[in-house]
């Protein structure tokens, strides 16, 4: 029994996952921005004054890779880029107003899309939901880490 109940939260998981994905990046078509430029203009929002050194680092990606890819963001004037005051051979990346309220409006239309999704619930119902993801999220990072 267990096996089957495993097997259908996998399923029903990667259905999810797949589907809130597909959303977000429907959306970021609006701003033409793809969605890996969307999680490096978040990681420049997280940490401000970040490298693209640290960026390529925390996506996984080459240098010159994310060097285009801030190119982009910049060519957008979603962020901007300034050497630094200590070592003018460092450049550091900052978030611009723009870029702060594009991700807000991202993070907005998805929590709006997911409100969606969970229509119907009882409030006790959401609340076990968000116990349940928050488990499972703690779960994987410790049996990740």
């Amino acid at each position: 029994m267990a096996d089957k109940i495993i097997e259908d939260l996998e399923i029903y998981l990667r259905f999810v996952a797949a589907g809130v994905k597909d959303k977000g990046r429907e959306i970021l078509e609006n701003y033409h921005v793809s969605p890996p430029q969307f999680v490096a203009l978040q990681w420049v929002s997280d940490e401000k004054g970040i490298t693209i050194g640290a960026i390529a680092k925390h996506m996984h990606l080459a240098h010159s890779t994310t060097t285009d890819m801030i190119d982009r963001l910049e060519d957008l004037e979603l962020v901007e880029r300034q050497k630094d005051e200590e070592d003018r051979r460092v450049v550091r990346v900052y978030i611009t107003p723009s870029g702060e309220r594009v991700i807000q409006e991202v993070i907005d239309k998805r929590r709006s899309y997911m409100n969606e999704l969970l229509e119907g619930l009882e409030e006790d119902e959401y609340h076990q939901f968000l116990a349940l993801m928050k488990h499972m999220h703690e779960r994987m990072t410790q049996v990740t880490n």
